[in-house]
């Protein structure tokens, strides 16, 4: 889990070298929502109406000239997340670090209607435990990965910042631990910024990606995860895959791959069944959107197994999460894989571009 949010400050970390003009600033979030209850186990958990506070710092991307040009400046930052999930007594209360961007899509005047998405790490004392907790079904792990997606409108005046937004906010262990059902919770939020000076020096990198031009490469990671609550027993995953990338503009890109999947969790899947690394294998194609932030890349998208003999979660597979693309075509990844609402394991990897330093040449 601390990979997560090392990888989650990416967004800020990456934004916060490649900018030679900035406006820094402190905002303070109010927030209120539901637990959703995503599968019929988790049913009773929705008790309490959630509430949550976030103080957030930020930097408001100003260079002209550069790529946060084409995303009409964003905002990065890292926000500290004090609140309730919708289940006092089962889930109880979450403490969260991310970090995050706001990637604008409208902008008249002062007004900013924007896309938010951020990651990082959450913590809770209230998990699951068969004895003092059995009906907590959703977390076994005080430690979990955190993601967060939303819409917010923003309208600034002097220095001062008003807005109103929702998002979905997310709480797993990535399948590390049984039950793992994880946690969702839209919420309705009202902010109140304050920037703190005008625009400051940095340091600026040039755009490392060129646009209209497919790239083509491979990948692997590793991964663990758990199947059985009671035998309290780590399986590890491990994988590779092809996948060709098409930027359209500097705002967005697609890739498509094939997935290849040797997941060692499958042998405790229907034990009286023989199983061998041959049978267990996977077979996937995928395809998802990408948002290049310079460096940094968000990604979600979506596949579907043309092998997998056994089918614990059915056909259909997701995909969402974070790349950090090097200069000498090398990437880091951090994904989350899910099976529509449920999680099932985190995949962390490396992979390479091999045509990319022609490419960014």
């Amino acid at each position: 889990m601390v990979k997560t949010i090392v990888f989650g400050f990416f967004i800020y970390l990456s934004s916060h070298l490649a900018y030679s003009q900035v406006t820094e600033g402190f905002q303070c979030r109010i927030k209120t929502g539901f637990l959703a209850a995503h599968s019929g186990v988790l049913s009773h958990l929705p008790q309490n109406t959630a509430f949550a506070t976030e103080l957030s710092y930020y930097k408001h991307l100003k260079q002209k000239d550069s790529w946060a040009e084409k995303y009409n400046y964003p905002t990065v930052g890292a926000t500290l997340f004090i609140g309730s999930v919708g289940s006092n007594q089962l889930l109880g209360y979450y403490t969260a670090l991310f970090g995050f961007a706001d990637i604008p899509l409208f902008v008249k005047n002062n007004f900013e209607l924007s896309w938010k998405f951020g990651s990082g790490i959450g913590f809770t004392s209230r998990i699951y435990d068969p004895v003092l907790n059995p009906k907590n079904m959703a977390i076994s792990t005080h430690i979990n990965s955190m993601m967060l997606m939303g819409i917010q409108s923003k309208f600034r005046f002097e220095k001062n910042t008003l807005s109103a937004g929702i998002d979905l906010t997310h709480f797993s262990n990535s399948g590390y631990s049984m039950p793992n059902f994880g946690i969702n919770i839209p919420y309705l939020s009202v902010t109140y910024g304050r920037q703190l000076n005008g625009a400051g020096t940095m340091n600026r990198k040039e755009n490392i990606t060129e646009f209209k031009r497919l790239y083509y490469g491979l990948y692997g990671f590793f991964s663990i995860k758990e199947v059985n609550a009671d035998a309290n027993k780590k399986y590890p995953v491990y994988a590779a895959g092809f996948f060709g990338r098409y930027f359209f503009q500097q705002k967005a890109g697609i890739e498509m791959g094939l997935d290849v999947v040797s997941n060692q969790s499958l042998f405790a899947y229907e034990p009286q069944l023989e199983k061998s690394q041959a049978s267990i294998l996977q077979l996937g194609m995928y395809a998802g959107y990408l948002v290049p932030l310079n460096h940094f890349h968000f990604f979600f998208g979506m596949g579907a197994y043309i092998r997998d003999r056994y089918r614990p979660n059915g056909p259909i597979y997701h995909r969402m999460g974070f790349r950090y693309q090097c200069v000498n075509g090398l990437y880091g990844n951090i994904t989350l894989k899910t099976h529509w609402g449920k999680a099932d394991y985190m995949e962390a990897g490396l992979g390479y571009v091999f045509n990319f330093k022609k490419a960014a040449n």
